[in-house]
């Protein structure tokens, strides 16, 4: 029995560590809930979990729902899933240090493109900030997943 309680929570963690990094959003630490974009892109790309892509796409659409960004994560979210499909020139599987480089580059690349919507040097702080922050709380959050997982 306790087995099976312990199989439920290594399932169901993934799930409940992205809803509650959404959840805690606050305008500097963690504005629309963004950083739930660590475990969407860790356990869809990296490790992908079963039925964790549509999870991540809703959970991508009540980030913009959020931070009113007219569906800005969902539809990045959906173009890198669609990129993903070209996995044998790219297999974020085998990167070290569970794909660090990928999700930063992708952040940051995502975050970029939101900066150039309104440029002016307190859009340009918040942008490197949270760029700073999220790759600091990538390898945490994965590492606290994977233990929990045992991948």
């Amino acid at each position: 029995m306790k087995t099976a309680w312990i199989g439920i929570f290594r399932a169901v963690f993934p799930f409940a560590t992205t809803l509650v990094l959404w959840r805690l959003s606050a305008p500097f630490w963690n504005p629309g809930g963004v950083l739930a974009l660590i475990p969407i892109f860790y356990c869809t790309f990296v490790r992908p979990v079963r039925w964790f892509m549509p999870f991540g796409l809703l959970v991508c659409f009540l980030i913009d729902y959020k931070s009113n960004t007219v569906l800005y994560w969902t539809a990045m979210y959906c173009a890198l899933y669609a990129a993903y499909g070209f996995q044998n020139y790219i297999d974020l599987t085998r990167w070290d240090g569970g794909a660090f480089r990928a999700f930063v580059a992708t952040f940051g690349g995502a975050m970029l493109v939101l900066f150039f919507m309104r440029t002016d040097m307190s859009n340009l702080a918040r942008t490197v900030w949270l760029v700073f922050w999220a790759s600091a709380l990538y390898t945490p959050i994965t590492a606290i997943i994977q233990r929990v997982r045992h991948d």
